[in-house]
């Protein structure tokens, strides 16, 4: 039997065990039963299906593990193969527990296959699949991790070792957020600027729970620029649903240079010159340095992109 002969159900599940086992390096079969509502005997036999008839000697299984990983031989068929198809689908699942915990889902996914639906990706960075198998089971068991990274400030590789406890997509690219041992702090790391293999090391102290920049929660007041006329600035709170005229964004401190910065707000001097092009500024800059904000990307690489 072909892949053009599979059922819908059948090819949608046979592209999340794919990811599954490419990215994470470990498919069993409470993956499907989570991710499809089905039994274990269905998952079972979907994994057997695949197994015999699509990657034969793609994947086995692997006693200590107890589930499948891929072999050398595997070959992703129902799925691109990039990093992006795993990162999304992370990141998918924590909407929708968001969501769920929010009791806001109340209907299915909608299905997007028509013509009059575009989206526009951005291009994807090249990630390591070994890498992301790596950081995620050393995130898991808080573990220390011997890594290559080329930052761009200095255009130079070096090892170092960190402690990563969390993924963070910024809706451009991925980051790790990790302990640094070379510098000492908590830092973001670029993920597609990782390079060779990671080597698991023993377990640490310094994990999520002891990173207090990501444990703080700041709350950022974004209002429209002060240098536009009243109409326009009554469009641009029109735009964002803004309440009494201001916006309050609550995030990390880690994140919250992320999360201005993709919505273009302008946090520092210099947007009264060009309102059109700063229609968002942050009012409370004083207040959120006070609490612990640098408004500076504190990453691995001492410049951005």
């Amino acid at each position: 039997m072909t892949a053009t002969e599979l059922t819908w159900d059948q090819t949608l599940r046979f592209r999340l065990l794919e990811i599954v086992l490419q990215w994470e390096g470990r498919l069993t079969t409470n993956h499907l039963c989570t991710a499809f509502n089905i039994g274990r005997q269905q998952a079972s036999k979907d994994i057997n299906r695949y197994k015999n008839e699509f990657a034969p000697d793609g994947l086995a299984y692997d006693t200590k593990l107890k589930g499948y990983r891929p072999t050398d031989a595997f070959k992703p068929r129902f799925s691109t193969g990039k990093v992006d198809e795993y990162l999304m689908l992370l990141h998918r699942e924590k909407q929708h527990a968001r969501h769920q915990q929010e009791a806001l889902l109340t209907l299915p996914l909608m299905d997007l296959r028509y013509g009059h639906i575009e989206i526009l990706d951005v291009p994807a960075r090249h990630i390591d699949p070994v890498m992301v198998r790596g950081l995620v089971q050393a995130a898991r068991g808080q573990l220390r991790v011997d890594v290559d990274y080329v930052s761009l400030s200095s255009a130079e590789q070096s090892g170092r070792n960190i402690v990563p406890h969390t993924l963070i997509y910024d809706g451009i690219r991925w980051h790790v957020r990790a302990y640094c041992e070379k510098k000492g702090e908590y830092l973001d790391f670029v993920m597609s600027r990782f390079r060779g293999e990671p080597d698991l090391l023993d377990a640490s102290g310094h994990g999520r729970d002891e990173d207090v920049e990501w444990n703080t929660q700041v709350t950022a007041v974004v209002v429209p620029n002060p240098a536009l006329g009243e109409k326009q600035r009554e469009i641009i709170a029109s735009d964002y649903a803004m309440k009494n005229g201001e916006l309050r964004l609550t995030q990390r401190i880690p994140l919250m240079h992320y999360a201005l910065e993709r919505m273009q707000v302008s946090f520092d001097e210099g947007h009264e010159t060009h309102p059109l092009h700063h229609p968002l500024v942050l009012q409370n800059r004083s207040e959120l340095i006070e609490q612990g904000c640098t408004f500076k990307l504190k990453s691995a690489d001492l410049g951005k992109d």
